[in-house]
């Protein structure tokens, strides 16, 4: 401490301390201080002198606090208190001016409206409306299992459920040991024995126990077979089988209960995932159309897509509250309006039993004052009728509409909601995600593991383990970003475990690409193995965004019965989470090619749509709207993120950077699509006069009806594409909206240019001859993004790294050869 002191205190004057005087004690202690330096001045001691000085700054510092803490103490019964309480009064009412509401609402809320509960009835789910069912379910050896799965709606409450199986069976059956077991969620509601005679259908009804059913159900149909009176000799006798005819079905008998409206249950009721019917939705249609109500409105459609993932969902376009009450509503899935747009744009919204007052083409407060036309506004209400329910996005300005409809967008900022109503004053921007980005397809890194990828329920995939025999694979879907082009060597690390008491001359696991076999590995160990490990090539050209890879344990029991089927539950084995991956990739997209329109590129990156532009005809129509909401609801499908940022314009007003920067969808007939150019560019083209022209062929016909999707690189930016949904004629344009619409037909598309016409009137969905399709072959393509100069001469060298030693071997007698021409040449110079 005394050099700090030495250093601190160097500036003051090396005297005796009496010459700095204080009052009161602090003088006392300066004159004792002063006889003691006095005895000893015969040996005076300068650094001690300095630290006296420093204890007596110290000590009356501290007389002085004290004095001040004692007269403050002895104020605080006086008008320092009263000081102190105004000024804590004060700061309490500036914070409850600061926490008072920015506007006045209904105090106390009005009561949230209910949509009224429709009479009681009954309900069939046949299962021939499963894809999974098709034209039957098929169960074939010993033992064999067939499941169907359904939801049961939230405003339903059951009476009775009962399933209605119809089934036929192999007459080779022993009717003593054979039967048919029906299973609700794993638990058994009933078994017959299969003892029909040939060609004899089946009839069983089962009751299914309500308290066992919850919102995600599954029924299983288990059917055990055999043909002997003792046992079966052989579990794959092709005359073990039975099937379950596609018109049994599941019988409801249920009340309806009315929904309340609230914000905290959204999407619902607006969108139900337990609906047994698809969800309907219907716009109303504004009285002007702008850009802010196309580009709001596909947002909020494309936010739908998201929502219904695979669930199939009905839109349509009303001009009238009054066109969705009554009859229109269907008791099953009910009718849900949507209305977006301000009260000037949406008249008839005075017409609504709203909780916000609409006064002068304003949304009022409850003191009677406009909101500002940047504040967004929702609100839940019902049709006149009270049968179905309305959601309102409104405010008093385009911004305030727009900032209403993006919070509902935003997927983290919806789970705030609340109450009927909500004001949206502030929305946090959401930053764009990266353009290869993708949530359901695999990570960019060159290296992951299996549990850096999700399962269908969007959670990391864990340790797996399958049991038994004729235990299915297990499946991963293992999906490539639509423009990854894989090179060079491509390999998984599978990490797997198995149990005891397998047979290792016969037991195997197998590693299957696209129910392709990549490998098999024998399972050698009789005892079981533990975390073993196998190295497993990935074929480059195979790997596609639909590719799935399957990991199959083939197990079978060391010992066996005689004559009867094994009980091999005790056989297992376990697929590890961190097994692992290593790919070699590059990002490469040759265009146009509408098959990469089948995950939504180029248009889904980034996934908040932010890099696609969609331009309509000035006054679009009916038909050129609802192809806007079938492709933007086919966008959200097909993407996934936090936020939908896609921008919708009128040929009049698209911005000329827009065209530029972004990749374009125009939408339209031919006499009024918005890019004439596309019709120009060569290919199939439409023309004037229902004339059609490829190539140098031309003709022009009497009628046409087709639908025409087709994709070319903008004339703008080379960097870009340009799609068309056209047609002729407003039938047309339909077609394309069966095309986006329905996925078997969606799957199909292919080429740069596709013709869809059908052949009735109305087509039935479930058939596959119902529509025809035509694809016509790109004549040139493009790589749409290059990748960098270093990453071009890495893939290069990977590519050609036989041919490295040699090109280096070559590039050194090349160098060496010029150096000694050089050096000859020097010499002679010198001579």
């Amino acid at each position: 401490m005394t050099p700090f002191f030495r250093k601190a205190f160097a500036h003051l004057p090396k005297k005796n301390p009496r010459s700095h005087r204080s009052d009161g004690h602090s003088s006392a202690n300066q004159a004792s201080t002063s006889r003691r330096f006095d005895a000893k001045a015969d040996h005076p001691r300068p650094s001690f002198q300095r630290y006296s000085l420093v204890l007596l700054l110290f000590l009356s510092c501290s007389i002085s606090i004290g004095l001040s803490t004692r007269l403050v103490s002895a104020q605080s019964d006086g008008s320092t208190t009263d000081s102190n309480k105004t000024l804590r009064e004060s700061t309490i009412e500036e914070l409850k001016e600061k926490s008072q509401p920015t506007f006045a609402l209904p105090s106390p809320p009005t009561k949230a409206p209910e949509i009224d509960a429709p009479p009681a009835g009954k309900y069939i789910l046949e299962f021939n409306r499963s894809p999974v069912v098709g034209s039957r379910f098929s169960l074939r050896g010993i033992y064999d299992e067939a499941r169907l799965g359904f939801t049961r709606p939230r405003d339903w409450q059951l009476k009775s459920v009962k399933a209605l199986i119809r089934f036929r069976h192999s007459p080779a059956l022993y009717a003593t040991r054979s039967n048919l077991t029906v299973l609700i969620n794993g638990v058994s509601v009933g078994s017959i024995p299969l003892k029909r005679q040939k060609g004899e259908i089946g009839n069983v009804l089962f009751n299914i126990p309500i308290d066992q059913l919850r919102n995600y159900n599954q029924i299983t149909i288990a059917a055990l077979q055999n043909n002997s009176p003792t046992c079966t000799q052989d579990p794959y006798d092709p005359s073990l089988w039975t099937e379950i005819l596609p018109d049994s079905k599941i019988v409801f008998d249920f009340e309806p209960q009315p929904v309340s409206l609230d914000f905290n249950r959204y999407p619902y009721p607006i969108f139900d995932d337990l609906s047994l019917e698809p969800n309907q939705i219907t716009y109303l249609l504004p009285k002007e159309i702008d850009d802010n109500w196309l580009t709001s409105t596909a947002r909020f459609q494309a936010s739908l897509g998201r929502l219904a993932d695979y669930r199939r969902l009905k839109t349509s376009l009303v001009k009238s509250v009054k066109e969705v009450s009554g009859t229109g509503i269907n008791r099953f899935s009910g009718n849900r309006l949507v209305i977006i747009g301000t009260p000037e744009q949406q008249p008839e919204l005075k017409s609504l039993k709203l909780p916000l007052p609409v006064g002068n083409n304003k949304i009022l407060d409850a003191k009677e004052k406009a909101l500002p036309p940047d504040v967004g506004v929702l609100m839940l209400t019902t049709t006149p009728g009270n049968e179905g329910a309305v959601l309102v996005a409104t405010g008093n300005g385009p911004e305030g509409v727009a900032k209403a409809v993006q919070f509902l967008v935003q997927s983290e900022d919806r789970q705030i909601g609340t109450s009927q109503a909500i004001l949206v004053e502030k929305l946090e921007e959401v930053p764009t995600p990266a353009s290869r980005d993708w949530p359901d397809y695999l990570p960019v890194e060159p290296t992951f593991k299996l549990s850096d990828l999700k399962t269908p329920y969007n959670q990391p995939i864990e340790d797996i383990t399958v049991r038994g025999s004729d235990s299915p694979p297990i499946t991963i879907d293992f999906r490539a970003l639509p423009d990854d082009k894989f090179e060079g060597d491509n390999y998984m690390n599978l990490i797997y475990s198995y149990g005891p008491q397998i047979n290792p001359k016969t037991s195997v696991v197998e590693v299957k690409l696209d129910g392709i076999a990549l490998i098999g590995k024998k399972l050698t160990s009789i005892d079981g193995g533990t975390r073993e490990s196998l190295r497993v090539a990935l074929p480059s050209d195979n790997i596609t965004p639909y590719s799935k890879i399957q990991v199959d344990f083939r197990l079978d029991a060391r010992e066996r019965r005689s004559c009867s089927k094994v009980t091999d539950q005790q056989l297992w084995g376990t697929l590890h989470s961190d097994t692992n991956f290593e790919l070699q990739r590059t990002s490469v997209a040759k265009v146009p090619d509408l098959g990469l329109l089948k995950t939504g590129f180029p248009f889904a990156a980034p996934q908040d749509l932010s890099n696609t532009v969609i331009v309509l005809p000035k006054d679009p129509s009916s038909s050129v709207l609802m192809t806007l909401l079938q492709f933007t609801n086919r966008l959200g499908r097909l993407s996934k993120a936090e936020s939908i940022q896609l921008s919708v314009y009128t040929k009049d007003s698209l911005p000329t950077e827009e065209r530029s920067d972004h990749h374009l969808v125009g939408i339209g007939p031919q006499d009024k699509f918005p890019f004439p150019e596309i019709f120009s560019s060569g290919g199939f083209e439409l023309k004037d006069f229902l004339t059609r022209q490829r190539s140098d062929s031309q003709i022009q016909t009497w009628s046409d009806h087709d639908g025409v999707i087709k994709e070319i690189i903008s004339p703008w930016n080379k960097e870009r594409v340009l799609l068309a949904l056209s047609a002729q004629t407003d039938k047309g344009l339909e077609k394309v909206q069966d095309l986006l619409n329905q996925d078997p037909l969606f799957s199909q598309i292919k080429g740069d240019t596709v013709l869809i016409s059908a052949n009735s009137e109305n087509p039935n969905i479930y058939q596959q001859n119902s529509y025809n399709m035509e694809f016509f072959k790109p004549k040139r393509q493009r790589q749409m993004e290059k990748p960098e100069l270093t990453q071009q001469i890495f893939n290069f060298i990977i590519r050609s790294w036989l041919l490295l030693a040699p090109a280096i071997v070559a590039a050194t007698l090349l160098s060496y050869g010029v150096i000694q021409f050089y050096l000859q040449k020097m010499a002679r110079d010198r001579n």
